[in-house]
């Protein structure tokens, strides 16, 4: 596949907008990445990865065997879960400038879920408006999508410009309860959709439930992107789901090993008492003033 040259792109496919978003996330404190992500459904975590760190991802998965998608030759995705295939990727699984975030906004236990490696070509069309989460499941997402917290770390190993694939999203409709936002429905475009753009070694965060996608790849180089699920541990999916080959979390490096658990996981309990003994009477997770401190 030739990357100095750019394939025609369907004029059908081209959304003839961007709203490019002007946050400065650099400056944000704790408090102010928590409610972001919390109400207006997304944050980027910039720099969590460096240009050396990215040289070495980007190496151990020069030669990942890849297939398209249905939709185009030019947008692929591994056949294997990266984290399967490169070392590199799997300690990534437990990075904290990243991990040490979630630890924040999810609490200390958490289940990391399924790892993507996507690269899209130049004359990729754009993905349509979607969400990750399906509360009965789905044939894209299986059972890992039920789980009702869920969230997507993606890490761009590629500046996101407004020319080389940036994701689109539609903010706050993770937390629409109008049928509008049933996650089981798909959208071309939004009137009033963002695009984020951001430099290489960005991380940006979503929950399953944001309606999110991307723009074409007009540019002439691919765009890389490595994309991790995690939840709180009590989080479960609605049915099983296939476990990890405990073979693969032998061999995975020490600091990816606390958040592959099983991923059937869960607090779920069907018997509960209107007066359990030993209730709390705190919990900073929920606090109203989170947003504040």
């Amino acid at each position: 596949m030739k990357e100095n040259t750019i394939p025609r792109i369907s004029p059908d496919e081209i959304i003839d907008f961007m709203n490019i978003d002007p946050t400065d996330f650099e400056s944000f404190t704790l408090a102010q990445r928590i409610r972001h992500f919390e109400v207006e459904g997304y944050v980027m975590l910039p720099n969590v990865l460096n240009p050396k760190h990215i040289t070495e991802l980007k190496q151990e998965l020069t030669n990942t065997c890849m297939s398209p998608k249905p939709y185009s030759e030019y947008q692929t995705t591994s056949d294997e879960q990266p984290q399967w295939i490169s070392n590199a990727v799997a300690e990534l699984i437990g990075h904290p400038p990243v991990t040490d975030f979630l630890a924040e906004l999810m609490g200390p236990d958490i289940v990391f879920t399924r790892g993507f490696f996507q690269r899209t070509h130049p004359g990729s069309p754009g993905i349509s408006m979607h969400t990750d989460g399906q509360p009965h499941g789905s044939s894209i997402f299986d059972y890992e999508g039920s789980s009702p917290r869920l969230l997507r770390v993606l890490y761009y190993l590629d500046d996101l410009t407004p020319e080389r694939a940036p994701l689109r999203l539609i903010p706050r409709s993770h937390i629409s309860f109008h049928a509008h936002a049933s996650p089981y429905v798909r959208y071309k475009s939004h009137p009033q959709e963002i695009t984020l753009c951001a430099k290489a070694g960005s991380a940006i965060i979503i929950p399953s439930t944001l309606f999110h996608a991307t723009h074409p790849n007009t540019d002439s180089s691919p765009r890389e992107l490595i994309q991790f699920g995690y939840r709180p541990a009590w989080a479960g999916p609605i049915k099983p789901m296939e476990e990890w080959d405990p073979k693969l979390i032998a061999n995975a490096p020490e600091q990816a090993k606390p958040f592959l658990q099983s991923l059937n996981t869960t607090g779920g309990v069907w018997g509960l008492e209107h007066k359990p003994k030993g209730m709390k009477t705190e919990a900073t997770g929920i606090d109203p003033s989170r947003w504040n401190n």
